[in-house]
């Protein structure tokens, strides 16, 4: 990754710095024009899975997702935690497919959902496919195979479904990608800059329903996701609660390697953050940090508070540090 990362968040334990998170992030207007940003807005990155809506804007531009329901796309932008809310749904979607588990290419998981780990561990069953957290997405990406009547090898790179989703991430990111490497879920993730990813996401923030079908679709997308924050991450997780937290007003997504984006319709703004050495509990208290400077959540908030500001316990409930913005961040 090229450019020099900046110091974002720093872990303290008695009155020293235990760890530093260095990362690059930026914040972009519907106007196109970059508000803020911090490190290298140029640093090239996989956006992993903070990108499922725009993998997703093919599915309803084509026409091929036009009756689904909200819970459907929020689905498919979702990391989910494989409970019984996600994978119950996703099963529906594809059987409406006349399709299966077997259909899927994601790969099995196993569920973080405890409720479900525990279910699956007491009948000694397997987990399937609809447990991956992309199951989602994948039932998206089946939905618009069959609508072009592409082969069953949706992941492939030249297959009609990932050469749309191709065309539209170098659309809306303004930039053609570098390349791409291989999901988790065995789906290609293309390349872009920091900076990119933001102008996406300042995309689906300035998007109206009365705009053309882009628009339309980029709408839908965000709105689903803020209407069904369970559907999108789950119990406990930094989507689901911060999102929550936000009352629907803003679109929240991570990805792996401690990428997260958001979606501020009211601010008219898109954020894109990463941080460089992967660690989740720096992304989460980034995106925090950030939706609180505009004004899109409350610091004071318990879903913010747990990812920037409460104090780390120890297992005896003794306060032994805390996570805090290095200076100059943000």
């Amino acid at each position: 990754m090229a450019g020099q990362a900046q110091p974002m968040i720093e872990v303290w334990r008695g009155g020293r710095c235990e760890s530093a998170h260095l990362g690059h992030a930026v914040v972009m207007g519907t106007d196109g024009e970059v508000r803020e940003a911090w490190g290298d807005p140029a640093a090239i990155i996989y956006p992993r899975s903070s990108c499922k809506m725009v993998q997703a804007l093919p599915l309803l531009e084509t026409g091929a997702g036009a009756s689904l329901n909200r819970e459907q796309l929020a689905l498919a932008c979702a990391s989910h935690n494989g409970a019984a809310i996600h994978t119950e749904r996703v099963s529906r979607w594809l059987a409406d497919l006349g399709l299966g588990d077997d259909d899927l290419r994601c790969g099995t998981q196993w569920p973080d959902d405890r409720p479900a780990s525990i279910g699956l561990i007491k009948t000694d069953a397997s987990p399937c496919q609809i447990h991956n957290n992309c199951s989602g997405k994948h039932a998206g990406f089946l939905t618009l195979s069959q609508h072009l009547r592409g082969g069953p090898e949706y992941v492939e790179p030249d297959h009609p479904v990932q050469m749309a989703v191709r065309a539209t991430f170098e659309e809306v990111t303004g930039e053609s990608s570098p390349g791409y490497g291989i999901d988790g879920c065995s789906a290609p993730n293309f390349a872009t800059s920091v900076t990119g990813l933001a102008r996406a996401m300042a995309a689906f923030a300035g998007a109206r329903a009365d705009g053309d079908g882009r628009a339309r679709a980029m709408v839908a997308l965000r709105e689903a996701m803020a209407a069904h924050p369970d559907l999108v991450a789950g119990e406990g997780r930094a989507c689901t609660e911060l999102m929550r937290a936000m009352g629907g007003k803003v679109s929240i997504k991570t990805g792996a390697e401690a990428v997260f984006v958001a979606i501020l319709p009211e601010q008219g703004l898109g954020i894109a953050l990463k941080i460089v050495d992967g660690g989740t509990r720096a992304s989460e208290a980034a995106i925090t940090a950030l939706l609180a400077r505009y004004g899109a959540l409350d610091p004071q908030h318990p879903a913010a508070q747990k990812r920037l500001g409460a104090p780390i316990l120890n297992r005896r409930d003794i306060p032994t540090g805390e996570v805090r913005l290095s200076p100059g961040f943000p």
